[in-house]
């Protein structure tokens, strides 16, 4: 073989190791944009300082996006004649929120990259990331280099999103089908230490369930009546803009203001993994940024999968 044959075929063979290596790694925009990350960050902390609920708001995006068919931003595109949005699902209506934030997010990076690189998907993704940082929480290396979906279902938001009533092994089953464990499940429910919820969501827990503090059912009875104000909200846990632990040790003391939260801590296969979280902070911010890692894998679209949307609510 000539010599320069060699030579070519090497650096053919270098540069495209390369290119599948920064395909999908926290190094993606590090050569197309170098920017895109510090500004997304920006616009995060503006957000969560003007509103710490934001934070939980993109956090609980992300999570909403990578369960409905993987990690692609078809939660962020509104209904058209051919589409149906995933806004509109059970789990998502009238809850869901934090787009006007993305619509900002993806307006600066595409000013500052002086094109549309960064993905849809990659903006909920770090904003997840930076949102858990600025209410004081872990950090972790988000992978990067998705790119974003051209269809959205209801129906299938509907069928994969955990239901707020799901008992442990319901949970157990719906997080298995995404690839993600029983550590998976407790660590990312974690998410729950920062946020609010609606009297709609868990008034069937305060009025009904016996696995429940007696008196934390009566403080929320205080602005969940039995009927009425659907949409008066409580917090999670005591320190609803803080990223800690004070999640868990709620659920140690049967506070957990979801079914699915007290869940996994009421004599099953979590409860020590609850306990260890609830005495251990360090323990909780490893597994949590793991599992986010992970859950951030689930089916992204790469390549020329997808596209790179010029406006996140809808399809180029």
């Amino acid at each position: 073989m000539p010599p320069r044959f060699n030579f070519l075929l090497h650096a053919f063979l270098c540069l495209a190791l390369a290119t599948t290596s920064f395909s999908f790694s926290p190094k993606f925009y590090d050569n197309v944009c170098p920017q895109a990350l510090p500004a997304i960050k920006k616009i995060v902390e503006a957000a969560v300082h003007r509103e710490p609920q934001m934070g939980a708001s993109l956090l609980r995006l992300h999570f909403h996006d990578c369960f409905v068919n993987g990690c692609d931003g078809s939660l962020l595109l509104d209904s058209t004649s051919i589409l149906e949005t995933e806004k509109n699902a059970r789990g998502n209506f009238n809850s869901v929120r934090g787009f006007e934030v993305v619509d900002q997010i993806k307006a600066e990076v595409d000013r500052i990259c002086g094109r549309p690189v960064v993905s849809c998907a990659d903006i909920l993704a770090v904003a997840a990331r930076d949102s858990v940082v600025v209410l004081g929480g872990p950090t972790w290396k988000v992978r990067l280099g998705r790119r974003d979906s051209t269809t959205a279902s209801t129906a299938l938001a509907d069928n994969v999103l955990p239901s707020a009533s799901m008992d442990l092994p319901a949970l157990i089953n719906n997080f298995k089908n995404q690839g993600l464990n029983k550590r998976d499940l407790v660590a990312l429910s974690g998410g729950h230490t920062i946020g609010l919820s609606q009297c709609i969501i868990f008034r069937n827990r305060i009025y009904n369930a016996t696995n429940i503090d007696p008196a934390f059912a009566k403080e929320r009875r205080t602005t969940c009546p039995r009927t009425g104000g659907n949409t008066n909200l409580a917090p999670f846990d005591p320190t609803p803009a803080r990223f800690d632990t004070t999640y868990f040790k709620n659920l140690v003391k049967e506070r957990g203001l979801l079914t699915s939260d007290q869940a996994l801590f009421s004599g099953g296969s979590t409860d020590k993994l609850v306990e260890s979280y609830s005495k251990n902070t360090d323990a909780f911010w490893v597994d949590f940024g793991k599992s986010m890692i992970k859950m951030g894998n689930i089916k992204p679209f790469t390549g020329n999968q997808g596209q790179i949307c010029v406006n996140c609510r809808k399809v180029n």
